[in-house]
């Protein structure tokens, strides 16, 4: 590949899925490349929701400890190279074609004794990523789990902690319809003898996940049960509670971010963070961990950009997140009027979100819909205005940037607008507001 346009277009050409799941392409390209996978410090990380979260405070915590670290990620928000960064930096357009020209003549010789079944664009990028950092351009990787776990394909990975963030529906078409067949896919990160940190999950999935540690001797922690948080009230555009585990308590740990599941997400990270710790034998204390959760932002999770009005955007893309934008209205804007406006892709649960937003009685609901990314189309929202019971109006707007301004014309200076349905949609949300 000459330059930077011709690379993305290799990754965006390649094959989205296949009807198998398998690791047979993945460890077939680990192999080619030197198994490249094994050559990097990493903490594999898999969940429902929260795993981008979690995410940006280990790798927060981590540098805030003096480590240089690498993430892999999914989506982007505002450029491709984000997937693949150091230090929350994503690498250079010249890396991106240098990649791509490295993994391309073995995925041409997969693709030669496979035909029709070669590597997709994620096991593509995938190997990059362990390519890329194999070189040691991190002391650390954090791998964030595409969908599923068990044939994901960062799954080839043997990290030193694995981590479970939340189990709830989403991707049932290939993880199944109950959350326990969820769990066990996500579990399917689990590797043998490798500490497993957990978050909030129901006792169902939670037992699935018990089961398959105990066959993999991992030993497991859990929020609720091995560690605990404690909310405390804070004014302004924050979080604090109080974190505890067998070593003791960290008092007053504070969170330039909003919702009781970032407080969740962050008590996941702090104790997926000692452990690593622990294990590499590198001294801290408490002041580095509530430092990096301090310094921790993470753009499109119900993330400020104006102040008046009020304008938030959040990636909210299933029926688990929406939930939780429900609860943050409920919590924190109770007496304010809500516009949202919301654009979903169609493979998602798009009515119960719907109906779970538009039964607020605060809530002004507007759908409408966005050009989805390559191969995923966004949800044809213009009839589903008439059919959503809800004592509320319900708006449809075919253009989002209509949307916006017609909302930003019925709207006081006291009046809250959220936007969101998908991280794909607030993407292209936040660079208009960037700009």
């Amino acid at each position: 590949m000459r330059d930077y346009q011709e690379a993305l277009a290799y990754i965006h050409g390649r094959v989205k899925s296949h009807k198998d799941a398998t690791m047979q392409r993945m460890q077939l390209l680990m192999t080619k490349l030197g198994h490249p996978e094994r050559q990097i410090n990493a903490i594999h990380v898999a969940g429902t929701n929260g795993k981008g979260s979690v995410v940006a405070f280990l790798r927060n915590m981590l540098q805030a400890a003096g480590l240089t670290v690498g993430t892999f990620t999914s989506p982007f928000l505002v450029r491709f190279n984000e997937r693949i960064s150091v230090n929350g930096i994503p690498i250079s357009d010249a890396e991106i074609v240098r990649l791509v020209n490295l993994v391309a003549p073995i995925v041409a010789e997969i693709d030669a004794a496979m035909p029709n079944e070669g590597p997709t664009e994620f096991e593509v990028l995938t190997a990059m990523m362990f390519a890329y950092f194999a070189e040691g351009h991190a002391d650390v990787v954090i791998v964030e789990v595409g969908i599923g776990g068990d044939n994901d394909s960062t799954n080839v990975v043997i990290p030193q902690l694995s981590v479970i963030t939340t189990i709830g529906y989403d991707h049932m078409q290939f993880l199944g319809n109950t959350l326990e067949s969820i769990a066990g896919h996500k579990a399917g990160i689990i590797k043998p003898n490798t500490p497993v940190v957990i978050g909030r999950i129901e006792d169902g999935p939670r037992a699935v996940i018990e089961q398959r540690a105990e066959q993999e001797s991992a030993p497991l922690s859990a929020l609720t049960i091995d560690f605990n948080v404690q909310a405390k009230p804070i004014a302004g555009w924050h979080e604090q509670f109080q974190f505890s585990d067998v070593d003791g308590q960290i008092k007053d740990v504070k969170l330039n971010m909003m919702g009781d599941f970032q407080i969740d997400n962050a008590a996941v990270a702090i104790e997926a963070f000692k452990q690593f710790m622990d294990q590499r034998r590198i001294p801290f204390d408490n002041a580095v961990i509530k430092q990096g959760l301090l310094s921790t932002q993470w753009a499109g999770r119900f993330e400020k950009l104006n102040d008046q009005p009020l304008v938030i955007i959040d990636g909210a893309h299933n029926m688990p997140a929406i939930k939780e934008i429900e609860k943050n209205i409920k919590n924190y804007f109770s007496d304010r009027e809500i516009y949202i406006i919301l654009a979903i892709l169609a493979d998602k649960q798009y009515l119960p979100m719907i109906e779970v937003l538009a039964q607020l009685n605060n809530v002004h609901l507007i759908l409408t819909e966005f050009k989805g990314p390559i191969k995923r189309a966004a949800a044809d929202l213009s009839a589903t205005a008439n059919s959503v019971a809800s004592a509320n109006q319900i708006e449809f707007i075919d253009n989002w940037k209509e949307a916006i301004v017609s909302v930003s014309n019925q709207m006081t200076q006291d009046d809250v607008l959220l936007i969101t349905g998908s991280l794909y949609f607030i993407s292209d949300v936040r660079a208009l507001f960037m700009d």
